[in-house]
């Protein structure tokens, strides 16, 4: 799936998210193709930016953090062609940056940080003259040996659709964070010489799913399966997204998937194909956002009067949903899983996500909940004095009801969680948490 896009004469970057480390693209410009990798969908610290065909297509730079002097910086004069499509790859592993020619093995830009940051997405833009059209390859084939050790690729999606080639034991897991994690779900295709397949949670038995599937794998051919986990349903289907359903199994504390790895063993290897969908088909049916109003069950046990979460993605929001704030556009009440826990914060969606804050950075979450169908207000409130009529929005991971706030930050009205325990308010602002004891807490009039 390559996504061809055009960029103006303005210095303003594109962000889409990245599946794996590394991307490939091509670009037909006469100068200044800049790329940005960052941790969200914006621009902010921590970033790199690298500069294709700088000064007049002299000179190619890496750039940390806008700040100069930058990292490297090549001649590398007539790189660029405002008629030609030129090729180039970017990777990045264990700190190590890499950018070379399409075709070249060795890269003309290479770095090895000593503070090296997670990449989540990557934005492309042109300027100081040039405008320039793109192509970008979205998706990248890779191996596995018969060895029991997972490869894992970031997703900001609830869906993964894999084609795979190995003779059994095709393995999948979904974690929070990146490598092996507790908990985790393990999807086994193909087990025990390719009779059995089983979902399993936390590298434990009994299997949570076991079901029989005779030569269900090949190491002749490429065989397609759709995994799809929402609210915790994991769902795997053969086939692709429309296939039927292989195993199905509903977590009732699931955890935020960030994370998908493959691997294969017991004698097996294996050639995989990740590509991760936007927002799944989960039933066939098309899913209207608004109609699947869900609580936790803490929540939904107490007298919060008409209030409902519905389920959304992407970006969208329902047409009841509650406006709580404001930065360069309205802000909307959402919530979503994340690290166990389920988190009130900001659905922005010109970025397509909603943020939350947990462990001192800001989190951005495809799939969320957003308030709908009812009207709250707002007090001003301070350490953790929670009035009684407080709608609560949400819980830690250790059980802790979460309620909701906001506060004038920098311009913005944020909405955040608060906790009260800690006796603040924490918002997610520019990639961080950031805590204020005095706030504005919702509550249902």
């Amino acid at each position: 799936m390559a996504v061809s896009l055009s960029t103006e004469d303005k210095l303003e970057y594109h962000f889409y998210p990245v599946t794996a480390g590394q991307i490939q693209f091509r670009v037909k410009a006469p100068n200044d193709a800049h790329i940005a990798l960052t941790t969200g969908p914006q621009e902010g610290d921590p970033m790199y930016e690298v500069f294709i065909g700088g000064w007049s297509n002299t000179k190619s730079v890496l750039r940390k953090n806008r700040t100069k002097p930058d990292l490297l910086e090549v001649e590398t004069p007539g790189i660029l062609n405002a008629d030609d499509y030129r090729g180039f790859w970017i990777r990045w592993n264990d700190g190590t940056l890499t950018v070379g020619k399409e075709g070249d093995s060795d890269p003309f830009l290479s770095y090895t940080d000593s503070e090296p940051f997670g990449i989540g997405y990557f934005g492309v833009c042109t300027g100081w003259g040039a405008t320039g059209d793109w192509l970008i390859e979205g998706r990248k084939p890779l191996n596995t040996p018969n060895k029991l050790e997972y490869k894992f690729h970031a997703v900001r999606s609830g869906s993964v659709l894999i084609d795979v080639k190995a003779k059994s034991n095709g393995h999948i897991a979904l974690t929070d964070r990146k490598g092996e994690s507790s908990p985790m779900y393990e999807i086994m295709l193909g087990g025990w010489e390719n009779k059995a397949s089983v979902i399993r949670y936390d590298r434990k038995q009994p299997d949570k799913v076991r079901v029989d599937t005779p030569n269900l794998l090949s190491e002749r051919e490429y065989k397609r399966f759709s995994i799809t986990w929402l609210e915790g349903l994991v769902t795997v289907r053969s086939g692709g997204q429309s296939g039927a359903i292989l195993m199905e199994w509903r977590d009732p504390n699931p955890i935020g998937v960030s994370y998908v790895g493959v691997r294969t063993g017991w004698g097996a290897t294996g050639d995989w194909k990740l590509r991760f969908e936007q927002y799944p088909a989960v039933t066939g049916q098309k899913k209207h956002p608004s109609t699947t109003p869900s609580a936790p069950l803490e929540v939904r046990g107490l007298d919060v009067g008409s209030t409902c979460w519905c389920d959304a993605s992407g970006g969208m929001v329902p047409p009841d949903a509650v406006e709580g704030g404001n930065d360069d556009g309205p802000l909307f009440v959402g919530r979503a899983h994340h690290e166990g826990a389920l988190i009130p914060g900001k659905v922005k969606p010109s970025h397509s996500v909603c943020y939350v804050a947990w462990g001192g950075e800001e989190h951005g979450k495809t799939d969320y909940q957003v308030l709908c169908g009812c009207n709250p207000t707002w007090v001003a409130v301070s350490g953790g004095d929670i009035p009684p009529n407080a709608i609560p929005g949400g819980e830690t991971e250790d059980g802790e009801p979460l309620f909701v706030g906001r506060v004038h930050h920098e311009g913005t009205l944020t909405i955040g969680k608060v906790q009260p325990s800690h006796s603040v308010c924490y918002i997610p602002f520019a990639g961080t948490e950031v805590a204020f004891p005095e706030y504005e807490i919702m509550v249902k009039q």
